[in-house]
């Protein structure tokens, strides 16, 4: 059985980036059963060709914390959770602070595993004139100690080889010189023993590198500010988005013109027919109205990855922290609500940290707000059509959609906790992590994983709706239709005296034959029977059904829109871009499918419609009941319809 070692540290110590380093793309995210606390387990090469199992555990200031990380990490290294214990751990601290990291050393270490402490970090610390001694550590806390840079990698060749001699059997407990302190971390006695141990391994160089704690204080007091803190984290986020549309655009070409490829050898290949037209226009092009922008969300998760391993985040939260306690919301909330960025189910299960029931409540109604990643697809589609060949205007129509479900999110938590949910909310406290030049490793790490989960989903939800949505608009085949029947047979007549304009003429009757198809399909009939809810706010009867399909899943609004649309005919299939086909797509009438009033009422109805199925199901089951998910589909698609009608109406006045 392969060692299973347990990954410790306190927040920001670098530990997600060890783990990203150690473990590469061999990695999973999971919940233990019975946790709704997310966490991720690898495998690590060590030794001669073996291997470990890591568990990157939550980061916690405490293991005798009573919150759900706290606890997880205690029952994971008790052998309460999982399917046994750890046979080993690996505690990372922080070099650059470790008088405080040695307090939480010590706790980890009482509890008599096999450990490898990895002190990382330790290039900033030595740029500051700190000089560690691993010998010297190793005996003050009787475990191996090893000093490592998960940035640069300095040191991990070592840190393997103890990692393979902490997981064999014989490995040797913990034996301190002094015995660790009994007591909780922050108490007099864990304070003076991380002392003493401190002034045992460090000494100051005498030639530190030049102290730049005046620049970072300025940065700091820049980042934090009330106002410029704002106005700073908006330009930040308007600048990466706009960077999305100018790095993205090539990538985006290359995975559209492969899908073309593809689209293009299948009608070379297979014969003319059902099955043809269902691999062209449901499987290829259906998967590929969504798969095109997965550039774009990995350079996204690339680009954020970014800022938060430089540090930034941390102070971003502390200028947003200001807005949220004026929305009643607890300091708890700002990492639930920041990770709803990605998705909102991990957001509403990790609103458990938050000890208050109604900041609990009130965080976990409005996370839907957030915006997700599944709507990254709909928002690129949307604000470029609104600003075609303007990266930065569609830079700011981006960033004004994060920030749109941001301020719907915290108004609506203003009236929850000035109403239903009335009562104080909690201040935030937050360890500003120092200043470094991020990781790229890490950063790209992030983005793989990312874009595989994004493929993963594409390979299984997008698939299967683009299956059945071809389906439902392809049958029942409806009977030809008069008109297109008619201009089949003037082709006919003209076709000895002017070929061209009979090849016009032909074109002409099989787009009317597709389009009377498509409306006398079972996705034609439910359109048609729902347009009159949602035509005052621009949509026709394909655009309906395409809103009601991203109910279960946002980002399938491209594909349907792709698949009841913007396929056309299989040669058009064939020869022009996914994304230029569901751009130029029609309505019955002839008249372009997405206008720049339909665009912008769909990006406000989309920014702030529920339209996520699985959410409704965990807010059920975090709140014990339907009432309040009931409620909050209501509400949001109250809003939703509201806003996008207003903005139809301003765009159509304009």
């Amino acid at each position: 059985m392969i060692p299973r070692i347990a990954l410790l540290g306190n927040p920001n110590t670098g530990k997600s980036t060890l783990y990203n380093r150690l473990c590469g793309l061999r990695t999973k995210t999971a919940n233990f059963p019975g946790s709704t606390v997310e966490h991720q387990s690898g495998r690590c090469a060590v030794g001669d060709r073996g291997e470990v199992e890591l568990i990157d555990l939550p980061g916690v200031y405490s293991l005798m914390l009573e919150i759900p990380e706290s606890r997880l990490c205690r029952d994971c290294l008790e052998g309460r959770i999982g399917d046994r214990r750890p046979d080993a751990a690996l505690l990372v601290l922080d070099a650059t602070n470790l008088p405080r990291n040695l307090q939480f050393a010590a706790s980890a270490l009482a509890r008599g595993l096999p450990t490898v402490v990895a002190i990382n970090m330790i290039d900033v610390a030595r740029g500051r004139g700190l000089a560690l001694d691993e010998a010297a550590a190793t005996t003050q806390l009787g475990v191996p100690v090893i000093a490592i840079s998960a940035r640069t990698g300095e040191g991990l060749d070592r840190l393997r080889q103890a990692l393979a001699a902490a997981g064999t059997p014989t490995a040797p407990r913990p034996s301190p010189r002094t015995p660790y302190p009994h007591s909780q971390v922050g108490s007099p006695e864990s304070m003076r023993w991380s002392a003493t141990v401190f002034d045992a391994i460090a000494r100051h160089s005498a030639d530190p590198a030049p102290d730049d704690s005046s620049l970072h204080d300025r940065l700091d007091h820049a980042f934090t500010h009330p106002v410029a803190g704002l106005l700073t984290f908006a330009a930040v986020m308007t600048l990466l988005f706009a960077a999305i549309y100018w790095l993205a655009q090539f990538p985006m070409d290359a995975v559209d013109s492969t899908f073309g490829w593809v689209s293009v050898n299948i009608v070379d290949v297979m014969p003319a027919g059902t099955l043809r037209d269902l691999f062209v226009n449901g499987i290829v092009g259906g998967v590929a109205a969504t798969v095109v922008f997965l550039p774009q969300i990995v350079l996204l998760f690339f680009l954020l990855a970014l800022l938060e391993d430089s540090g930034y985040l941390a102070r971003a939260a502390f200028a947003v922290d200001r807005v949220m306690r004026r929305a009643g919301l607890p300091g708890q909330a700002f990492m639930p609500l920041l990770s709803a960025h990605a998705c909102a189910l991990p957001a509403i299960l990790s609103a458990r940290v938050i000890p208050n029931p109604r900041d609990r409540l009130a965080t976990i109604l409005i996370a839907p707000f957030m915006s997700c990643s599944a709507r990254v697809p709909v928002y690129v589609l949307l604000t470029s059509l609104l600003f075609a060949g303007e990266p930065l205007l569609a830079g700011i129509a981006f960033t004004s959609c994060y920030v749109l479900g941001a301020l719907a999110g915290l108004v609506t938590a203003k009236v929850l906790r000035a109403s239903l949910l009335r009562g104080p909310s909690s201040p935030m406290v937050l360890e500003l992590p120092a200043y470094r030049w991020p990781s790229l490793r890490t950063a790209v790490g992030v983005a793989i994983e990312r874009g595989v989960m994004f493929l993963r989903n594409a390979g299984s939800v997008i698939l299967a709706i683009a299956i059945v949505m071809w389906w439902l608009s392809a049958y029942p085949k409806a009977s030809p239709d008069p008109a297109s029947v008619a201009l089949h047979d003037r082709a006919v007549q003209l076709a000895p005296s002017d070929p061209a304009a009979a090849a016009d003429l032909e074109a002409d009757a099989t787009r009317l034959d597709e389009r009377h198809q498509q409306s006398e399909s079972f996705a034609g009939r439910v359109g048609r029977t729902l347009e009159p809810i949602f035509a005052p706010i621009g949509l026709d009867r394909q655009l309906t059904v395409a809103v009601l399909t991203s109910f279960l899943a946002r980002e399938v609004f491209t594909t349907t829109v792709f698949v009841l649309a913007g396929a056309g005919s299989e040669g058009d299939a064939a020869d022009s871009g996914t994304l230029a086909r569901v751009r130029t797509a029609t309505r019955d009438d002839g008249t372009p499918l997405f206008t720049k009033p339909t665009a912008a009422s769909l990006l406000v109805f989309f920014v702030l419609a529920m339209q996520c199925l699985p959410t409704l199901v965990v807010v059920a089951r975090e709140t014990g009941s339907w009432r309040w998910p009931l409620a909050q589909l209501l509400y949001m698609t109250l809003l939703a319809y509201g806003g996008a009608l207003l903005v139809y109406r301003l765009f159509e006045t304009a």
